[in-house]
């Protein structure tokens, strides 16, 4: 299993439309692909010095393949939709391999 891992810091004056486009629109539509199993989303308890407030996406999938396939098939679309927040946040991206669940 993978998890495909988008920690972003949204300026706070765009904080509010922000998460519920996030809520309402992007995550769905991730989950919309057929790539992902579920999502899961945190709000990261630290301070940034740029200031914002961060977030963590963990969006699961079955393989590499799978991520993948996401990549080739829908990132390029799903990310452009993000341009009506342009400027006001940052996002970075990470794979992770889940070795052990309990």
């Amino acid at each position: 299993m993978y998890i495909y891992n988008v920690t972003i810091n949204v300026v706070e004056e765009a904080h509010e439309e922000w998460l519920q486009w996030m809520k309402e629109e992007h995550i769905p539509q991730m989950l919309d692909t057929g790539k992902f199993t579920k999502a899961l989303m945190t709000r990261v308890l630290v301070e940034e010095a740029m200031g914002g407030i961060t977030y963590s996406v963990q969006y699961t999938t079955k393989d590499k393949a799978t991520l993948e396939a996401y990549y080739n098939e829908n990132a390029t679309e799903l990310r452009a939709a993000s341009k009506r927040f342009k400027g006001k946040f940052v996002a970075f991206r990470t794979e992770l391999e889940v070795v052990s669940e309990q």
